[in-house]
């Protein structure tokens, strides 16, 4: 993340340069933007520790490190909260459960739990969030990530990705065939179900072929 940040400073201090030495409006307006953008990427890295602290960290961390995947969240007008349930938790030095936010990221790591350490990172939040406003909070067998929102508004879920993802899954079902889009419903349920979801679809899909037969047939009075 250091190399990542000093890379990023580097490019600025040559576009600011460039921007010193052009006298052309187009070629400004350009150096302009890229200088903006390059300061919104430095803004939202991370702040980089002191050497001493981050080896202090490294040395600290016994055992192995898990990454948490189970979470649960809801929001509020002001606050998008995340809950991480951890056997245990409470009882840890305040100092061993530390969250780093950045506008549109956050990372969760705590130290030394049961001999473990446990992280948990999210990056390209779905929108702006306040870096001095989040916070966490530490409650029994859990650790509550508090995101206070930029813009008082509802997210549907907590990533760019996650938005992405249930998109193309929408388009996929969006078909101009409306039994086409039924289908592939019933191919996901089918999928993902267990036993008796499966038994409940094939029963419905035979009745469904056999009321069609009937129908196509004529009967003869």
């Amino acid at each position: 993340m250091a190399v990542a940040r000093e890379e990023l400073q580097k490019d600025l201090e040559e576009v600011k340069e460039l921007l010193a030495n052009t006298t052309r409006k187009r070629v400004r307006d350009v150096l302009v933007a890229e200088k903006q953008k390059l300061e919104l990427e430095i803004k939202n890295q991370p702040p980089p520790k002191p050497k001493d602290v981050a080896e202090e960290e490294k040395s600290s961390l016994g055992g192995y490190t898990v990454k948490i995947n189970n979470y649960g969240w809801d929001q509020s007008d002001k606050f998008v909260k995340i809950y991480i349930s951890l056997n245990g938790v409470q009882k840890l030095p305040a100092e061993n459960v530390q969250v780093n936010f950045t506008e549109r990221s956050f990372d969760l790591l705590v130290k030394n739990l049961n001999g473990k350490n446990y992280t948990m990172t999210f990056n390209n939040l779905l929108k702006p969030i306040s870096v001095e406003g989040s916070s966490r909070k530490i409650k029994t067998d859990m650790v509550l990530v508090m995101c206070k929102k930029k813009r008082e508004e509802k997210w549907d879920c907590l990533t760019q990705v996650e938005k992405e993802s249930k998109e193309k899954e929408k388009a996929a079902y969006d078909t101009a065939d409306p039994s086409e889009g039924l289908m592939n419903i019933l191919k996901k349920m089918y999928a993902e179900g267990d036993d008796e979801m499966k038994r409940t679809i094939n029963k419905a899909w035979v009745e469904s072929r056999e009321k069609q037969y009937k129908g196509d047939i004529p009967m003869d009075i």
